[in-house]
Order: C-alpha cells, then structure tokens, then sequence
C-alpha cells in the first residue's frame, strides 16, 4: 500500500515533466493529499476551485477515531482563528445598521474597561489595540475548575486593570483579546448573543446550515457528522482530545466558553458558499469588503497586512486574502486569490495537519510540480534503532538531545524540554519531521570517522542545532 501510494505521489510531482503520464489536476490533487494522509500529515476535508469551478472536494482520515467515521465535504470542523473573519463581519453589520462607528473608544461599550480609554474598535479588527493576551494571563491565574466565557475575560481585566503592551496604533501585533473583546461588542450592541447574531445576519442569509457557534465543553450536543479535534497523545501514536491526560492541555478546557476569536464551526462546503458570497456581494457591499480587506498602516508608517478578519496580500496584479487557524486539536485554512478567483478551503481535525498550498497552484497553473513534500521511504527497524541514543549539544554542554524509536519513527526530545517531535525517514539518513503547517524540519545523520554519530537538525536548510553520540 505504501509502495502504491508512493508511486501515485511521483506520478503526481513528475507529470508536468513527462507529458505522456499527464493526468487530470483532480487526481494530481488527491494523490498529494493521499500521500500526505498516509504519512500522518492530513486529516480532513478539502475544497479547491478555479474560477469558480470546483477542481477537488474531498475528504481524508477519520472524523472520529473511535467509531472510525471517515470526513467527507460536509464533515463539520471548529474553525479556531478563522472564526475572526465572521466576528469581523458582524461588526462591520452593525456599522451598517448605524449602531457602531470603526472609531468609536471601546469603553463606549465596555465602560469596564475604561483604563483602556485610546483603544478603538478598529484597533481591535486590526490588531493594532495593544491589549496583552487572555490565554497567556488566564492560563496562570483562573480557576483550573472553571470555563472561562467572554464576560469573565472582561471581568479579569475590568480588576487587574493591565497596562496596554504599546501604544494603539504604533504597532500590528495579533492578539485572540482583540475578537474576543469584539463579541461582546456585538453582544451589547445588538443585545443578542454572539451565536445568535452570527445565525441570524450571516449563516441563515447564506444558506450555511452546517455552520454555527459551539463552545463543545461548556455545552456538549450530540451532532451528526462532526470532526472531533485531535492531538496525539505524549510518547504516542494514539489520538486523543486535547484534555486527554495523556496530552494533558487544561487550556483549551478553561477557555471553551470565550468566543468571537474561535468557535465558529462550519464545513468547507458552507465555507465555500462564504467565499462566493464575498466575490458575488451577495451579503457585503463592495464598499465594506473593501475596508475589510484595506491594507493600512501604523502610526511609524508600517504596512498592517492585515484586514478585518483577514489576513492580506496586495500587490501590482495581485490581491489575496484569506486566514489560517490552529486551536484544539483542529487546523484551517481559507484562502481566496481575487485576480484568478481561486478558493483553496481545508480544515482539519489533527493539530499537526498541513496543507500543500505551493504544490495545489503550481497544479492548477499547469506548472511543473515541486517536491513541497518529501515521501516517507521504506526503513528497516534496525537500519533506524542505530540512530537513537543521546547526544550531547555542541553548543552547551549541559543540554543533551534524546532520540527514540518507536513504531517507523524517531521521537526528538531534550533533556530540558519535551517536544516529542516525530520524524519520518526520508533518505538512509535523513528524517522529515511531522510539524504543524508543514514547518520544515529535518534529523540528519552522519557517522564520523572516530565511530561516533554525529546528529543535525535544519530548519529550511540551515543547521540549527547538532550533537555528538554519546
């Protein structure tokens, strides 16, 4: 099987090389993505369309380990930052309907936060607020017991009263407070929930019936044909929920009822729908998805390539937005190119999921196929149980790099930090490592003349670490 799945990937990256094994873009697609899920760095559902035209609509994996159901199109996903997108247009709704001005203080809704009296709802969309982070602060001082919700993040700060991190304006840095703030925005203002704002101006106008507000923790259901977020347990190829004690992340169950930076769950065709709407106006004017995807600058005069809700690229010819997510055992990916009306939509329920985004428009451009994504090659146990042992750092002699073999991989750890990293062979010594996003990262060995082992870790090409066998 493996064999056969390698094959279909070389057939895939060769075929604009050799015309006679030419095969339709559809199939280029889904054999990158096979291999990728064969390789544990897919598992998930996927649209791809050109001008408007669905090339490949698909799903990969499980959505849930247990009862083995397998992800297809309607498959439903937590959305995690890409839900910022939807926070954004809500706002922008309100300004429609006259109850909100971009310039207006925060403290004009929230008077809780009054300390805070220069920040603007703008510089919340933006990211230019300064406000310091609600995961990092609540992570040391909430009660471990509690879920957190949008009014007891507003509460924390309302009695610590935190200095802003800089002045709004001077600076773009992303912070999940900025959208988590903005819902209860829109929840003073319109007087309706945020789920039920969002439900009744966005998701219903649109037709997206498989996407709603849901916070899985603080108010478990029972919904047909959802994609349960998954993360691998420590030392493990076992799957498990993020508050697994075998993963052990009390984080993502403290905050569970905090919307408006995440929640928003969906499926790639609802999503699909939601980029078509944006192309068509069909529920923004073209005045306000312009403003929404504006690119701006700081006070110091730096570009802000970030929009309301989006992430954006404009250049001479080129205009693209889009976002990426990453929370709970999900990873998403929205991306629009507006001058070849090209949507790539994926989301997954594995938390180190990647997505082949040069590999998808080098394929749909009819371009020769790089190599984004190196295939796993067939390794005897033996030919990999001689790399593991530990190394000592060249750089500091008191940090030591472990390295273990278990089931076709070598687990990286340290003897300071657990990363329980995971790589698969790629070469006779080479091992690519399976990272969030496709993050590059390889184990290189090499064995020296004293019969010693020498370990390298690149990143990109650059060595970035190494040691000696001990």
């Amino acid at each position: 099987m493996k064999k056969l799945l390698f094959v279909a990937y070389m057939i895939a990256i060769t075929a604009e090389l050799c015309p006679a094994q030419s095969i339709k873009q559809t199939k280029k697609l889904d054999s990158v993505f096979t291999v990728l899920t064969s390789q544990n760095q897919f598992n998930g559902s996927v649209i791809i369309a050109d001008k408007g035209k669905i090339i490949l609509k698909k799903g990969y994996g499980f959505s849930n380990e247990q009862s083995k159901e397998l992800n297809n199109p309607s498959t439903i996903f937590e959305l995690a930052s890409c839900s910022k997108q939807f926070t954004a247009t809500a706002i922008v709704l309100l300004k429609r309907q006259g109850k909100l001005n971009y310039d207006d203080k925060i403290s004009k809704y929230l008077p809780e936060l009054n300390f805070w009296d220069k920040v603007t709802i703008q510089d919340l969309l933006r990211h230019t607020s300064g406000l310091p982070s609600f995961m990092f602060d609540m992570q040391k001082d909430w009660d471990q017991t509690k879920i957190a919700t949008n009014a007891d993040v507003i509460n924390f700060y309302a009695k610590r009263k935190d200095t802003l991190m800089f002045e709004p304006k001077s600076r773009h840095q992303y912070s999940n407070t900025n959208y988590a703030v903005l819902a209860s925005i829109i929840e003073r203002v319109s007087g309706k929930t945020y789920a039920e704002f969002l439900s009744q101006h966005i998701f219903k106008p649109l037709n997206m019936q498989s996407t709603f507000v849901y916070n899985r923790r603080e108010t478990p259901k029972k919904i047909k044909n959802y994609a349960t977020g998954y993360v691998w347990a420590n030392n493990s190829f076992n799957k498990v929920v993020s508050e697994d004690p075998a993963y052990d992340d009390k984080l993502v169950y403290n905050m569970d009822g905090v919307v408006g930076h995440a929640k928003v769950n969906s499926s790639v065709e609802d999503l699909f729908k939601w980029i078509i709407s944006l192309r068509t106006n069909s529920l923004l004017t073209q005045k306000e998805f312009d403003e929404m995807t504006e690119v701006t600058q700081t006070s110091k005069g730096k570009s802000i390539a970030y929009g309301y809700g989006f992430d954006v690229s404009k250049k001479q010819d080129k205009f693209s937005f889009g976002h990426t997510g990453s929370w709970d055992g999900y990873t998403s990916f929205i991306y629009q190119n507006v001058i070849k009306d090209r949507s790539i939509i994926i989301l997954e329920n594995f938390n180190l999921g990647t997505y082949p985004f040069k590999n998808i428009n080098e394929i749909l451009d009819n371009q020769p196929i790089t190599l984004e994504f190196k295939p796993k090659v067939l390794q005897a146990e033996n030919e990999m149980t001689k790399f593991a042992g530990t190394y000592a750092d060249e750089q500091d002699s008191k940090e030591k790099h472990i390295i273990t073999y278990k089931e076709g991989h070598l687990f990286y750890n340290t003897s300071s930090a657990k990363w329980d990293m995971r790589f698969f062979p790629i070469s006779g010594n080479e091992y690519k490592g399976i990272r969030q996003g496709g993050a590059d990262g390889i184990l290189k060995f090499t064995k020296l003349d004293n019969g010693k082992m020498k370990m390298e870790m690149l990143e990109n090409g650059q060595v970035i670490g190494s040691g000696t066998s001990i």
